[in-house]
């Protein structure tokens, strides 16, 4: 099996067996990078990476992850392209196919992303888009799996706004067998495109969905505890709005934490906005894995290139 070549758009394109080949390939160069025994595998590649959004974990770990294996990196602002004065995204894509070997595009549509693919005869990968976030939930199942030592049977909750993080979360975790209560106001459920393709896969692995408005309901024996910021980058306008709506019920504190199982491990993708969607005593508490959770980014980042390229 492989997929060398393909697009990594949405966890939606993806098979079990395919997400496992890439957390397996994942842990095994993060074991050799701790033996310092890292092949040269991508030695002559070069990836453009396009930013048409501000990004820290995204832009660091896919330069780490792609120089550390002996490829080349540019990266490369919106503005800084023609797609910046009004050259169309497939254009730039059969050009960008000529020069590079893969393009990363963190943008503001998913249906950009759809159109580079559409265009490039090159491996295009999802950095982030208003509908999916999937590198991100690589890194999460992969600090998953290394904190419980399993994937299967385990029950995340997912506390705050159904956005691109919760609809990716949802088939990852659904995929793998989690169960996944996700607790959001009414109105800001996750897609249901997401959802309904969850309740698919939850049928095939014998796990459970559920969009639920209840914190404590959602939390109740979790193993893992995960959320993510109100006010997202480009909803700045909306952020008073938001605030008032999330806060203070869908707060993960102290209390809301302590309703999960005693082991259970608090995630969040980062950026963290403090006393907001988390309180700083739940982040920076001894059960918190979000630090390792941004370390994976390289590493599971790095697996996926090297299958990938």
């Amino acid at each position: 099996m492989t997929i060398r070549g393909r697009d990594f758009i949405d966890l939606l394109d993806y098979t079990k067996s395919e997400l496992w080949q890439i957390l397996k390939t994942s842990k095994m160069l993060k074991q050799k990078v701790a033996r310092r025994k890292l092949l040269n595998t991508l030695k002559g590649k070069y990836l453009a990476l396009i930013f048409e959004k501000p990004s820290t974990r995204t832009r660091v770990s896919f330069q780490v992850a792609m120089e550390s294996m002996g490829g080349h990196v540019m990266s490369l602002g919106w503005n800084e392209l023609q797609l910046g004065r009004g050259e169309t995204v497939g254009d730039t894509a059969q050009v960008m196919s000529r020069y590079v070997d893969g393009v990363m595009a963190r943008v503001y549509r998913h249906s950009t992303l759809e159109e580079f693919a559409k265009y490039a005869d090159i491996p295009v990968i999802n950095g982030l888009s208003d509908l999916s976030h999937p590198v991100q939930i690589l890194a999460d199942l992969l600090t998953i799996w290394e904190k419980k030592k399993r994937l299967e049977g385990l029950k995340l909750a997912y506390v705050g706004d159904g956005n691109n993080v919760c609809n990716s979360l949802l088939i990852g975790c659904s995929v793998f067998g989690l169960d996944v209560n996700v607790a959001c106001p009414h109105g800001f459920e996750p897609h249901q495109k997401y959802v309904q393709s969850a309740m698919q896969n939850a049928a095939e692995s014998g796990s459970k969905v559920e969009i639920i408005h209840e914190p404590y309901g959602a939390v109740r024996n979790a193993d893992i505890v995960y959320t993510d910021v109100f006010v997202s980058m480009g909803m700045d306008a909306e952020r008073e709005k938001r605030l008032s709506i999330f806060l203070p019920k869908y707060q993960v504190t102290k209390e809301l934490f302590s309703a999960a199982s005693r082991d259970a491990i608090f995630m969040h993708d980062l950026p963290c906005h403090r006393e907001e969607e988390v309180q700083s005593v739940v982040i920076d508490g001894d059960r918190s894995a979000a630090w390792d959770q941004a370390e994976n980014r390289v590493h599971s980042t790095r697996g996926l290139l090297y299958l990938l390229l």
